[in-house]
């Protein structure tokens, strides 16, 4: 069982940065790719990122490429999304998603384990 609990979200103007963590309890960290996912009241949950267990390849969703970033230490546990630049469509409940051994994909139901979530919003 992999229990995942993400912090980092809050109230920003637009243009600024977060920085979003997960913190996984699981022994075999190194072994799960990661996601993180997004939904508004209303809407599907929608791909932001991912990357492989690796570390080595990371993937992105076209609205956030080139101001998000997705990034993992494997010894400690933790998956990061750093956000920059963002925008007033940006606002939504930020997920972490983790699936054993797989390649990365851009599907929510891929992914076996779910945070809690972590709300981002963002002021115009």
């Amino acid at each position: 069982q992999v229990q995942l609990v993400e912090s980092g979200g809050g109230l920003v103007q637009a243009g600024g940065s977060l920085r979003l963590s997960c913190a996984a309890s699981v022994h075999t960290f190194s072994t799960y790719t990661m996601g993180w996912f997004r939904q508004t009241p209303g809407k599907e949950r929608e791909f932001v990122a991912a990357i492989s267990w690796t570390g080595t390849s990371t993937y992105y969703a076209d609205s956030v490429k080139g101001r998000f970033t997705i990034s993992r230490d494997n010894a400690k546990n933790t998956v990061y999304l750093q956000m920059s630049s963002l925008k007033s469509e940006d606002t939504a409940a930020y997920y972490c998603a983790a699936k054993y051994l797989s390649m990365a994909t851009m599907r929510a139901h891929d992914y076996a384990y779910w945070g809690q979530g972590t709300q981002v919003t963002v002021s115009s």
